[in-house]
């Protein structure tokens, strides 16, 4: 049907979704050169919110008995020294069993070479030779990622500074005044939307905070099953193994069972392929473990994700920041999952209410 101006009511339509699918796109361009130059700072916050995260509760208890300064202090000492000890206990052990590490995972690949050839895929040189090929482009591909994302991240000894600096005084504000700096944002936000952002941004906090502190324990159980098990079948280099699945771990569904992989080489070629497929079945085991029960009952409904929107998350964090965005798609997923249950009245913790009191600031 033709409008008064002559031109078709559908065109009149599919023009005006046009301009503004036109003008969503160049906000989204917009908003993504903006992040990409200020990604630095964007990430220490993160990290920084990460760190509130692990420390809040320690600072909590001490605050029970001492002035909240101090139990900040207190709190970060001992979260910081927890983690040089974990980093220390990862880095040594992996080191000190470095060589002998590479040299049985090297041995193993040549166990599965020979397979190839005389199994019953029957392959060529030419043929595994394209193969291995194709495997270290990957690796080389993934460790230029890795380097690209730390020397991104970096920039600069200016732009590290800058970012350390908003780290470190993102972690002291955010444990001595969230709720000041909470209640300030909220006071920018309309009133009749003010209270509806606050429950969201409430909700997206304990999703984040209770992923953080959960996966770590997820990953010290993962590497601990992983360990004692690679110790009853008798593979050498538990230990650096296990401190692999450990590192792993913090990839959820698919971090620890690739780091186990590695634990399967070593048995194939200092055990056999009998203890090789009972590692195998070792990772199956671990893994379904960690999925049903550990994941679950550690971070609650922290983030309660279907493993394949877990998987896509990942990866779609891989493609858009490298390894880094590896490691926060999922409890960024989570945050977004929840407000969106939120908001479409799925919740029944947090119910939706139309018409809210505004919030007031802190």
């Amino acid at each position: 049907m033709d409008s008064e101006d002559g031109i078709p009511g559908t065109l009149k339509l599919l023009s005006g979704v046009t301009w503004r699918l036109l003008v969503l796109v160049a906000g989204l361009v917009i908003i993504g050169i903006v992040f990409n130059t200020i990604f630095p700072v964007v990430f220490a916050l993160f990290f920084a919110m990460l760190v509130t995260a692990w420390t809040s509760p320690v600072m909590n208890l001490f605050n029970r008995i001492m002035p909240k300064v101090i139990a900040m202090i207190l709190a970060l000492l001992a979260i910081g020294s927890a983690i040089v000890l974990v980093l220390y206990s990862v880095i040594s052990s992996t080191i000190s069993e470095g060589p002998k590490l590479a040299a049985s995972i090297q041995s193993g690949f040549a166990d599965i070479e020979t397979w190839l050839k005389t199994g019953p895929f029957h392959l060529d040189d030419a043929d595994i030779t394209n193969l291995l090929d194709q495997a270290k482009g990957v690796g080389s591909n993934v460790a230029k990622g890795v380097l690209g994302d730390a020397l991104g991240a970096a920039g600069s000894i200016g732009t590290l500074i800058i970012a350390g600096s908003v780290f470190i005084f993102g972690v002291i504000f955010f444990l001595m005044s969230p709720a000041t700096i909470w209640g300030w944002v909220i006071s920018w936000i309309p009133k009749r939307t003010s209270h509806h952002v606050d429950v969201a941004g409430r909700i997206a906090w304990e999703s984040i905070s209770g992923y953080t502190r959960g996966i770590v324990i997820v990953a010290f159980l993962d590497a601990l099953l992983v360990f004692i098990g690679l110790e009853v079948l008798g593979v050498p280099l538990a230990p650096a193994l296990a401190a692999v699945v450990f590192i792993g771990a913090f990839i959820p569904v698919i971090g620890a069972p690739v780091a186990t992989f590695f634990a399967a080489i070593v048995a194939l070629a200092e055990k056999g392929p009998f203890i090789a497929v009972l590692v195998i079945i070792l990772t199956i085991i671990v893994g379904s473990f960690d999925g049903d029960v550990m994941q679950p009952l550690v971070m609650g409904k922290a983030v309660n994700l279907h493993p394949l929107a877990i998987v896509i998350a990942i990866a779609a964090g891989a493609i858009a920041l490298g390894i880094v965005g590896a490691l926060i798609a999922v409890p960024i997923a989570g945050a977004f999952y929840g407000i969106a249950k939120y908001v479409t009245g799925r919740d029944p913790e947090h119910p939706y209410n139309g018409d809210p009191e505004p919030v007031a600031a802190a």
